[in-house]
């Protein structure tokens, strides 16, 4: 079983969706993990701790001290592989920001010497204040692994972003977690891998884009995070669902990734540049649609660049940074590939060609040459783009040594 000897403590805080840790549990202990539970008063109100004892076979503990014993929150914190708080209300995210310690389960977030997952789950418009916004940050920049939300139902009747991720994604996320054993070839890098494409709005219902899915960029993100990346993720407009595990920016616009991209720059070890962004941008976009009219000539649409992501990133990288550049070419593919090189300053080029069968947007596989500022050429063979990411990292791992 893929989680047999794994040690996970969760704990749940009080929040509706404390009831989906029920199939958690169940999933986690049939995969052969050891599960403890630790629970704040407030989520005594939404789950039972009877149904986590019997699915756990351990004692759900939510007091400090019971009778004349005490929970010892030091042993718990040392004991598990991974904590996981599921779900992770506002009011003990606050906390956990604040260094707050008013309860069991923040005794052992605090003394705890593993890694620490949050799945936050909260009203959308809680999810989107600026204090939230600002005490997740502090936990993600402390080194805790955050769940996207989701998008759907929420308990007060309004749909929007706050539902706490599935407990299928949870439990994959913890697969991910501990079955790397700190023994990942990028075990502790901070990589920052963009992916998919941009739209630049003409109008409220016009854009100008691209055909990328998405798929390769996200299939990287999964393959570093498998060997121990700290991942952020920077993800244009497709309809993949965001990984779990990773830090996930959602934009539209290749300013918008842009902004996103620099404002992690500087703290990431490698930055794989995988994102089809457009080169340019209408230099007016309308707050109302256009409208044709009879006998009128069609608009004429004004352009104006977008910036060079890449390279800004080339410009600006220190001598311990990794530039990974993605190139896609219709012809002439080496030639234009190498100057991209080095007019980027990257130091790896992954060139796509949209000649060879299989490859491209929207595929499940892809075909592609890697070029580096060594001046090695390495053409890899068509295989699914899940395959090639884990190439693709190993070859920047034989890069760096």
């Amino acid at each position: 079983m893929v989680l047999t000897g794994k040690k996970i403590l969760i704990g749940i805080s009080g929040s509706i969706a404390a009831y989906k840790i029920i199939l958690l549990v169940r999933q986690l202990t049939q995969s052969g993990a050891m599960v403890k539970i630790v629970m704040t008063k407030s989520a005594l109100d939404f789950v039972s701790p009877l149904v986590l004892t019997t699915l756990s076979n351990q004692k759900v503990l939510s007091d400090l001290a019971e009778g004349d014993a005490w929970a010892n929150h030091v042993s718990l914190g040392r004991w598990a592989d991974l904590m996981v708080i599921a779900p992770l209300s506002c009011n003990t995210l606050a906390k956990m920001a604040n260094g707050l310690c008013d309860n069991l389960l923040l005794a052992v977030y605090l003394s705890a010497t593993c890694p620490v997952m949050v799945c936050p789950a909260m009203d959308e418009d809680m999810w989107h204040h600026a204090a939230t916004r600002n005490n997740l940050k502090k936990l993600l920049d402390w080194g805790v692994i955050g769940l996207p939300v989701g998008n759907g139902s929420l308990a007060s009747g309004l749909i929007g972003e706050g539902r706490m991720a599935e407990p299928e994604q949870i439990f994959d996320a913890i697969c991910r977690q501990v079955c790397v054993n700190g023994t990942g070839v990028m075990q502790g890098k901070k990589v920052l891998i963009t992916a998919g494409p941009t739209y630049e709005p003409i109008d409220p219902v016009r854009f100008i884009g691209n055909h990328s899915s998405g798929k390769m960029g996200i299939a990287l993100a999964r393959a570093m995070q498998e060997q121990g990346a700290i991942v952020y993720l920077i993800l244009g407009p497709v309809t993949i669902q965001d990984p779990a595990g990773m830090q996930v920016v959602r934009v539209t616009t290749a300013l918008e990734m842009f902004e996103a991209t620099k404002a992690v720059f500087k703290e990431c070890d490698i930055v794989i540049m995988t994102a089809a962004v457009a080169d340019f941008r209408p230099a007016r976009s309308l707050d109302t649609k256009y409208k044709k009219q009879a006998g009128q000539a069609p608009p004429v649409i004004e352009l104006q660049e977008n910036p060079d992501i890449l390279a800004y990133c080339g410009q600006q990288k220190r001598m311990d940074q990794t530039i990974i550049g993605f190139a896609l070419e219709t012809d002439d593919a080496i030639n234009n590939a190498q100057k991209k090189l080095v007019k980027k300053s990257a130091n790896i080029i992954v060139l796509n060609s949209l000649q060879d069968k299989g490859a491209g947007f929207g595929e499940d596989t892809n075909k592609v040459t890697l070029l580096n500022d060594r001046q090695q050429i390495i053409p890899l063979d068509l295989m699914s783009k899940t395959d090639l990411a884990k190439v693709i990292v190993n070859a920047i791992n034989e890069y760096l040594a």
